[in-house]
């Protein structure tokens, strides 16, 4: 599959524009992890930023994705997140449920099947050659009884809560996981929620996404969002980061 991507800071950031999302593809692989932007004054009891979390699970991925490792893919995430934990435990609160985390969505492609996780908000969307669209998502953090600060804490990585790539190993295996059969998929997008909102905030469909996807591209997609999020009364976030990565059958 032909592989294309695009990740962009949100554009009311000061400068210099700090990206919190990050896209890492290979040649059968494709992934977007989207760091969880730190309320103002929240203590994570971490000495180290959300960007910082997100690089190194990207560097703890990579190997075994490179590797094409036969490993499932909860047991790579899981394994990424315990080197994440260990390597600054000397030096952060890691048992603080504010520790910076992100979203983490995997694409694998095989020979017969397209292998996918998901964990937290960031949906895998996958079209088939006759157009039927299927969504792999997460949204246990929409489904919340309430998003204050105190609810989001007390219930990260918990049963009954959310979960997301943090200090936990155990989280990969609270994933949103499965394979789907290769012949029967013909394009896979992978969106971060500064670019999914264009269906799950602003009204268009899946189909319509990935029509723009594959007619006019990533950057496309993210100057539409763009275009909505400008006139958007959304007190909880206006902008975010947006990331997108297109896989499509040339």
């Amino acid at each position: 599959m032909q592989i294309r991507s695009l990740s962009e800071a949100a554009p009311d950031r000061r400068p210099p524009a700090v990206n919190e999302d990050l896209v890492l593809t290979g040649p059968d692989f494709a992934l977007v992890l989207d760091g969880a932007t730190a309320p103002q004054g929240v203590d994570s009891g971490c000495q180290h930023d959300v960007p910082w979390l997100v690089k190194q699970l990207a560097i703890q991925l990579a190997p075994a994705l490179l590797a094409q490792s036969a490993a499932p893919l909860p047991d790579q995430l899981a394994e990424a997140i315990a080197a994440v934990r260990a390597a600054h435990a000397d030096t952060c609160d890691v048992s603080n449920p504010d520790s910076p985390s992100s979203t983490v969505s995997i694409v694998r492609l095989h020979p017969d099947h397209v292998e996918h996780l998901v964990l937290a908000d960031s949906p895998v969307v996958m079209r088939s050659a006759d157009g039927e669209i299927t969504v792999h998502s997460d949204d246990r953090v929409e489904q919340l009884p309430e998003r204050t600060l105190e609810a989001v804490r007390r219930l990260r990585n918990r049963p009954g809560g959310f979960w997301a790539a943090s200090t936990d190993p155990q989280a990969a295996y609270e994933a949103i996981t499965g394979r789907t059969d290769r012949a029967d998929v013909d394009v896979i997008a992978i969106l971060s929620d500064g670019a999914s909102r264009f269906t799950e905030c602003y009204g268009h469909t899946w189909d319509e996404l990935i029509d723009v996807l594959t007619t006019a591209g990533p950057r496309e997609l993210i100057d539409r969002v763009r275009e909505y999020d400008a006139t958007s009364t959304d007190r909880w976030k206006q902008y975010d980061d947006a990331s997108v990565v297109l896989l499509q059958r040339p």
